[in-house]
């Protein structure tokens, strides 16, 4: 049975799910669609062309699908979906996209965006993602499944970072950061694979010591990048989670990645 706070308010237009519980001061636009078992607790503004998936957990003074902080905006309709299941806290703002960027900014399954994080326009975040309190989106980012960014970590516009990837707090994302990656530093450097992610999520021994051979040979001090990256896709030809790093640098045509700073010594640990 659904719950709705008798002084929250619900704009005509505005579809419910089964279930939701809706509390003390929230406001609901009249585009905004509600999942089944969605949960704003208080203090909630949901605005725009929302979808926000089933069992998604609302925490107060969240403000999701307010206009796009871009200054081309000009008024187009655009949307902003989150998938089920996400855990959204105190202070978020999250952005629908822009005409210069598809029109949408999308959210996956099951994440967690701890307080004051924000996701930007046009931005594609993956499912198991962690956002820690105030990680900045900048527009037309883009983040795999299962990232971790620490506390007041940042990431530039249009910069991808790969999925199973660790920003340090407070590391400014600059360059694209590869699959896996390890990333840390006011301007953020590679210090190594997410090693400690990898174990955690019961990756094969076997497959980590391939991936961390494959690291090396991709960040070795010989050759251009490019050489080495087309080296370690014949090598790795049969490996698929060094296949995905692979195709993420192609993909990312002439865009920077983050690179050791120590080109020397890449993956020491």
């Amino acid at each position: 049975m659904s719950h709705i706070h008798a002084t929250a308010i619900i704009e005509d237009g505005a579809r419910l799910g089964a279930d939701i519980r809706i509390g003390p001061y929230c406001i609901i636009g009249p585009n905004v669609v509600l999942g089944d078992g969605v949960i704003l607790h208080a203090h909630v503004v949901v605005a725009g062309h929302t979808t926000i998936g089933a069992r998604t957990q609302l925490y107060p003074f969240a403000s999701i699908g307010q206009p796009p902080q871009d200054l081309k905006f000009r008024g187009e309709i655009s949307t902003l979906v989150i998938g089920e299941d996400c855990t959204i806290r105190e202070g978020v703002t999250m952005n629908p996209g822009t005409a210069g960027g598809g029109l949408e900014t999308i959210v996956g399954n099951r994440c967690t965006f701890l307080t004051g994080s924000h996701v930007g326009h046009d931005t594609k975040v993956g499912s198991d993602v962690i956002l820690s309190n105030n990680v900045m989106l900048a527009g037309h980012v883009t983040v795999g499944d299962f990232v971790i960014m620490g506390g007041g970590a940042a990431v530039i516009q249009f910069a991808r970072v790969g999925s199973h990837a660790f920003v340090g707090g407070l590391t400014g994302i600059e360059n694209d950061l590869i699959p896996y990656g390890l990333a840390t530093g006011n301007r953020a450097r590679l210090d190594g694979l997410n090693l400690v992610g990898l174990r955690r999520r019961n990756f094969d021994r076997d497959a980590v010591n391939v991936l961390r051979r494959a690291y090396r040979e991709l960040f070795a001090p010989e050759g251009t990048l490019k050489e080495r990256v087309e080296d370690v896709a014949t090598t790795f030809a049969d490996t698929p989670l060094v296949q995905e790093i692979v195709d993420f640098i192609r993909a990312g045509g002439d865009r920077a990645i983050c690179t050791p700073r120590i080109a020397e010594r890449p993956d020491a640990a």
